[in-house]
């Protein structure tokens, strides 16, 4: 029993004092410490009673007891304690004096001036509020009782010295710094100190002495503050105004934080702005919150980055938790996210992330997409395949083409991490219906492109199954740049084709693409025919290298970081191909398609220095495309889309075969592209044909299907039955010498329908106008029977 009462309290004590590193703090020494049942880490100051004086126990003593009553933000935080006969043991938050860490950042280059206005904001406010509110003075302010914690925030410390400004009741008076530590009596104002100058008169001369230490370093004589130094030359007034002789002329601590904060002074920035707004965050309208983060991501870059991390992050997650800030913390979010480890990053930012996937927010949605390449990294694949790919896949099926075609490039950076069912069932089956129906031509130019830079990570018979059709299916689309896609698809993958293959079906669909109206269509299909050839030649000399040739034909799916490259004349990625074309405007040989008035240059994007497409100039291309000039673009437009999308193809959703004799699809193509014609459209309510520019023809006058010779003349030019029905109809727009001509489309599907009921109409109140002409006028009482 009584060795319960002699049990040591210290051993009992909840937190862990770390032996690695401790300060000398003035009569305390500073560890570091952690709590023992969470680990979080802490400061302790420990004060050993029998190694300082009875005068330096008092202080102790009343610093202890001052720590845990005051409370303010930029007052040291008091965590815990614990109070024997032998020691002292103060917890406090995690942090350095103010001293090393200025030590710390001038080796890695200084702090800068952001960094410091932002401190001594913090340090005068809570000088202030000792003076004003409390009515309390420091006596103690120095560099050693600044101390910074995690995020760089300056905290006062040292609270040995204080006492009321007009004594203490009790009658206890503590004594004077310069008592307990002789060297310091430079620091004391030239006046007496019982001069009839304001209370605060002291206190702002040590304040100016800090504001000279923290430019400066130590300061070695009080003569010295005279020698400005490096005091930036808007703190260089207020700083005067601070160790001035006259005591009634210094301002209180109040003034001189409104005098810094007037315009061009020295707490007057964005990173003083920021802070005070993110400190009163939770009272700000929703408006205020959402302009506040749209610009911090411009801020960001010249901010400390343990601000970044420890300050900004924390107030970024909480607005997404429960500010419904939504899409707009994304680029901040991101940013801060590059200075954390990966540990921390999967942490604190991943399971946010995967939160956001979940969202209907289109803009939340787009940004994710476009912004994956910078957390692709850290995402593992359980997550991947479970809680992110089924939510991207929606995209796919979105009524926002944007929307669509970041989901299409965003599988470049997922396909890696897919598993077997998700990457070579469920993509390939959302792929072929993009491909084949999608009415934005951009996005199935997308579509090909993607799918010949993933080709390395689908399994053997999936690639057998799907490149050759799919690249066949590309080479007949209408916009151009799709089919220089599949002609550049094949050449990519051209490993994964046996010969066979190559000679019986790949060389046949590429010789038609050489009579392509488009000069680069047609340029691409003879480098690949060459390519092929080659092979076809090098096997024919020397068998013995067939097994070398086809060696990745029957390959597994290759990890992550190992795909095919492209060929040198490939493409190197997926919005660089359709920019390219785009901005060369396939359908003409050369020039770029405009109208009079120079409309193309308009829509056209900002390209970086390199020639290659600005970042986020792609979407751009999908909206603003000129597929035609003048008025009538629109229409045109609409009337490709809407052809394109009801040409037939609804049943077919995937690459393979297994619609054969369905009307779906031919032996020769696997289900791909051979009912172009096999939609009966009428657009007899379009305008009138006008003159075509010279060496352009239309769309229907070319055989898009010439493999499928046993099916007769008729049916080899699957766009003749539509050119013949409608040659007096078909739409065009004069644009002059510079335009480019768009092929003839159909209506849309709405359009179609309710064309198709009203002449549906017509035709039974003709019949019934008959049937009531030939039987005369009806009796009464005779049964109408039509």
């Amino acid at each position: 029993m009584w060795s319960f009462f002699a049990r040591d309290p210290v051993k009992d004590f909840a937190y862990e004092i770390l032996p690695d590193t401790q300060e000398k703090s003035g009569i305390w020494t500073l560890h570091r410490g952690k709590r023992k049942t969470s680990g979080e880490p802490v400061s302790v100051f420990v004060y050993e009673v029998a190694q300082g004086t009875e005068q330096q126990t008092q202080l102790a003593k009343a610093a202890f007891k001052r720590m845990k009553t005051l409370r303010h933000p930029n007052i040291l935080a008091y965590v815990d304690g614990l109070e024997t006969e032998k020691s002292l043991y103060l917890v406090t938050e995690q942090v350095t004096p103010l001293a090393v860490h200025l030590k710390a950042q001038a080796e890695k280059g200084g702090s800068g001036e952001l960094e410091v206005s932002w401190g001594l904001h913090q340090i005068v406010k809570a000088l202030s509020f000792l003076i004003n509110d409390c009515h309390l003075l420091h006596n103690n302010l120095g560099v050693w009782a600044v101390f910074v914690d995690r995020a760089g925030e300056w905290k006062l410390g040292a609270l040995d010295h204080v006492a009321p400004e007009q004594g203490d009741p009790s009658g206890i008076v503590l004594p004077a710094p310069k008592a307990v530590y002789p060297d310091m009596e430079k620091y004391d104002p030239p006046e007496m100190s019982n001069s009839s100058g304001d209370k605060w008169a002291g206190e702002v001369w040590r304040l100016g002495c800090l504001i000279w230490e923290v430019f400066n370093g130590p300061l070695p004589r009080a003569s010295s503050l005279r020698s400005l130094g490096k005091v930036p030359k808007s703190l260089v007034p207020h700083y005067c105004e601070l160790v001035g002789a006259n005591p009634r002329a210094r301002p209180n601590p109040a003034r001189f934080l409104q005098n810094c904060r007037a315009p061009g002074g020295f707490l007057s920035n964005s990173f003083v702005e920021s802070n005070l707004f993110l400190e009163e965050i939770q009272i700000k309208e929703p408006a205020e919150k959402q302009q506040f983060f749209q610009d911090l991501s411009d801020n960001l870059d010249s901010f400390p980055e343990d601000f970044c991390k420890h300050k900004v992050l924390p107030q970024l997650l909480t607005a997404f938790e429960f500010g419904n800030a939504g899409a707009v913390v994304l680029t901040p979010l991101f940013k801060v996210g590059k200075f954390l480890s990966a540990e921390e990053y999967q942490q604190k930012i991943i399971p946010v992330i995967v939160k956001m996937f979940s969202s209907t927010d289109r803009a939340m949605r787009i940004r994710l997409l476009q912004q994956m390449e910078q957390f692709i990294q850290y995402l593992n694949e359980a997550a991947v395949n479970s809680q992110i790919f089924p939510h991207v896949v929606h995209g796919f099926t979105d009524t926002n083409p944007a929307i669509r075609e970041q989901t299409v490039k965003s599988m470049l950076l997922l396909a890696p991490k897919l598993n077997e069912t998700n990457l070579n069932q469920e993509l390939m089956r959302h792929f072929a219906r993009l491909q084949a129906r999608d009415e934005q031509g951009p996005i199935r130019c997308n579509t090909t492109v993607c799918l010949g830079k993933i080709a390395s990570y689908l399994n053997a018979g999936t690639r057998q199954r799907v490149l050759i059709s799919a690249f066949s299916r590309a080479t007949k689309d209408p916009f151009p740049a799709s089919r220089s896609a599949g002609v550049l698809g094949f050449a990519a993958t051209h490993n994964y084709y046996s010969v066979t293959e190559i000679a019986a079906r790949i060389l046949p669909t590429l010789c038609a693409i050489t009579v392509d109206p488009d000069k680069s269509v047609r340029d691409q299909a003879f480098k690949a025919i060459k390519s092929f050839l080659l092979k076809l030649e090098t096997v024919s000399e020397d068998p013995s290298k067939l097994a070398e040739i086809e060696k990745d034909v029957a390959s597994c799916a290759q990890p992550a970081g190992v795909s095919s490259s492209w060929a040198g004349w490939a493409v190197t990625g997926m919005s660089s191909l359709t920019s390219k074309l785009i901005r060369n405007a396939p359908g003409t040989e050369g020039g770029a398609a405009a109208d009079d008035n120079g409309q193309a240059n308009a829509t056209s994007p900002t390209n970086s220095p390199d020639g290659t497409p600005a970042p986020g100039t792609e979407l751009e291309y999908v909206l603003q495309y000129p597929y035609v000039g003048r008025s009538s673009s629109s229409v045109a437009v609409k009337k490709q889309s809407s052809d394109w999308s009801s040409s037939g193809w609804d049943a077919d959703d995937s690459w393979s075969n297994e619609k054969e004799g369905q009307g779906q699809s031919s032996a020769g193509e696997e289900g791909w592209g051979n009912d172009w014609g096999e939609e009966e459209t009428d657009t007899t309510s379009t305008n009138k044909t006008l003159p075509l520019p010279e060496g352009v023809r239309l769309a229907s006058e070319y055989n898009w299907d010439s493999s499928n010779t046993a099916k007769g003349s008729s049916q080899n030019d699957l766009f003749a039955n539509v050119s013949q029905r409608n040659t007096a109809s078909t739409t065009t727009t004069s644009m002059g010498n510079d335009a480019c001509y768009c092929f003839p489309l159909g209506l849309s599907k709405a359009e179609l329908s309710k064309k198709k009921r009203e002449e549906r109409r017509k035709e039974l109140e003709a019949k019934r106008a008959e049937r009531k002409a030939a039987k005369g006028p009806l009796k009464l009482g005779a049964r109408k029977l039509d």
